[in-house]
């Protein structure tokens, strides 16, 4: 049970819309993957433009498990991500066999170094996942030339990044085989629980859409609201079952809907954040790109040595003032199963290390007051000066 006035670490927003659109999705009698996961999967690739195909899965990890899947990704291939990531982008990679090759950040914006690409690169290695850290895009134009000259599939993990643009053009529309987005209840739109993934390839589409619900060859929406006879399916892979039920979907419609609402908030927030912390001994996050969009999903500031408190110190005194911080991430170098079974060190991971032992995240989400605002700013500032 939450303290009363205490600010946690994140909230969902979610409006009359999405409510209303869930209790017709009950009334309908079609709950499971039907029409609204269609519309849903129509209105992102509308909002993303480009051409790209979409389709709705459950999780953003299911999407990154099938998006590899779909590449042929296997025993004895290696797929190259920062050890700076939550599991998920780890794990889906065990999940066929192959083996994640763990590489180090950059210090300025916690994504995935493009010189450490470059060096962990062997003959075994098949595809590059850079995750796009806190909504700002990684170097991908580097990446992408990188990758066209090793002959590497690109998988982006986009989790953070709706809706980031890179060099003018959103994520999800770049010159990569396949983008997933995360649509979890801390992320900058929401389904409850649930992805999307993305592509311009539709091969790999077809085959992410035959492996999201069992390996069957057509849709369970399209048998079920067929007028003729259509009791007929075959399986034609082992497939898994990922599929976005209508309930969710119904969330999304509108929460795709007030996105670019929410970005204008959450930019709201960060600059406020930016304003009034600037003079204090915290290394605050920044737009590196000028001409390009931050999507704000997280605020991660770091502890200065001037500070003269431990990251842990910081959390505990902002607890006290009544506002919840996070931490983006324990680095998987120091999680047991990835240190243990691919004999990982901080040594060779040193941004990564540095970046962990002094982040905070501090909440950064639409639902929050200018008031809720304040309070963490004259929290921060308690903590740090007091």
């Amino acid at each position: 049970m939450s303290t009363p006035n205490f600010l946690p670490f994140a909230l969902p927003e979610i409006g009359e819309e999405e409510i209303a659109e869930v209790v017709d999705s009950l009334r309908s009698g079609w709950v499971t993957t039907g029409p609204k996961a269609k519309k849903f999967e129509e209105l992102f690739s509308e909002f993303l433009g480009g051409g790209v195909h979409c389709l709705a899965v459950n999780s953003a990890t299911s999407g990154l498990h099938l998006a590899l899947e779909a590449l042929g990704v296997g025993k004895g291939d290696e797929v190259i991500i920062p050890s700076y990531t939550f599991t998920a982008t780890a794990e889906v990679i065990r999940y066929l066999g192959a083996t994640p090759v763990f590489v180090d950040v950059n210090e300025h914006d916690f994504n995935i170094s493009v010189d450490a690409i470059r060096a962990a690169i062997t003959p075994h290695t098949k595809v590059i996942m850079p995750v796009h850290f806190a909504g700002q895009a990684c170097d991908m134009d580097e990446i992408i030339q990188l990758a066209r000259e090793h002959e590497l599939k690109i998988v982006e993990d986009a989790a953070h990044a709706l809706p980031t643009t890179y060099s003018g053009r959103l994520i999800g529309q770049l010159d990569t085989d396949v983008s997933v987005f995360s649509f979890y209840a801390n992320k900058t739109m929401t389904t409850g629980e649930g992805g999307m993934l993305v592509t311009k390839n539709e091969e790999i589409l077809a085959r992410c859409k035959v492996m999201r619900l069992h390996g069957i060859s057509r849709d369970a929406f399209d048998r079920y609201t067929s007028n003729k006879p259509a009791w007929f399916y075959e399986i034609v892979a082992p497939g898994f079952k990922y599929n976005m039920p209508d309930i969710s979907a119904a969330i999304g419609i509108h929460q795709l809907a007030k996105l670019p609402r929410f970005l204008e908030r959450r930019k709201e927030i960060a600059h406020k954040y930016e304003q009034s912390l600037s003079d204090l001994p915290l290394t605050l996050p920044k737009q590196h790109r000028d001409d390009d969009q931050h999507a704000w999903h997280l605020y991660p500031v770091l502890l200065t040595a001037e500070a003269n408190i431990t990251r842990e110190e910081f959390i505990v005194k902002m607890a006290e003032h009544g506002v919840g911080c996070s931490v983006h991430f324990i680095p998987l170098h120091l999680q047991p199963y990835w240190r243990d079974e691919y004999s990982l060190d901080s040594e060779s991971f040193p941004v990564s290390q540095r970046l962990y032992e002094r982040e905070v995240s501090l909440p950064l989400y639409t639902k929050m007051t200018d008031g809720d605002v304040e309070k963490v700013i004259h929290a921060v500032k308690s903590t740090l000066t007091n």
